[in-house]
């Protein structure tokens, strides 16, 4: 598959995630829905952050490579990191909707999704 046509998958589906939260965010009351709504929150914020955040850095890669088959090589790793910054976003969200997140909690939280990145940048 050509680099286009991923990214035109990755389009689709972060359109339709993002059109999910918004229905979420505008639909659902999160006091009347309780775990439920919170749930459909958290996880179709994620996939919408995942989809701009994979964009993001394709992008990002084939802007600093010029190239699209050097961005299509590292299309994984894009996807990785782009999952990861995602689901550090939703803990700093999960963190912040129980009113415990300070400036440590984030700053672990950055650590170890940092942690888990270089785990996989230097596993072979």
């Amino acid at each position: 598959m050509t680099l286009t046509s991923y990214l035109w998958g990755i389009r689709i589906s972060t359109a339709i995630s993002f059109a999910a939260w918004i229905l979420v965010i505008i639909q659902m009351d999160p006091q009347k829905t309780g775990a439920a709504g919170q749930l459909l929150f958290f996880i179709s914020a994620l996939l919408f952050f995942s989809g701009v955040f994979i964009l993001f850095f394709t992008w990002m890669r084939k802007k600093v490579s010029g190239s699209e088959d050097n961005a299509l090589a590292h299309i994984g790793i894009s996807f990785r990191q782009g999952i990861l910054i995602a689901i550090l976003l939703c803990l700093l969200l999960i963190l912040q909707q129980y009113r415990i997140l300070t400036w440590w909690d984030g700053a672990l939280a950055v650590a170890g999704i940092f942690l888990v990145e270089l785990y996989f940048l230097t596993k072979k």
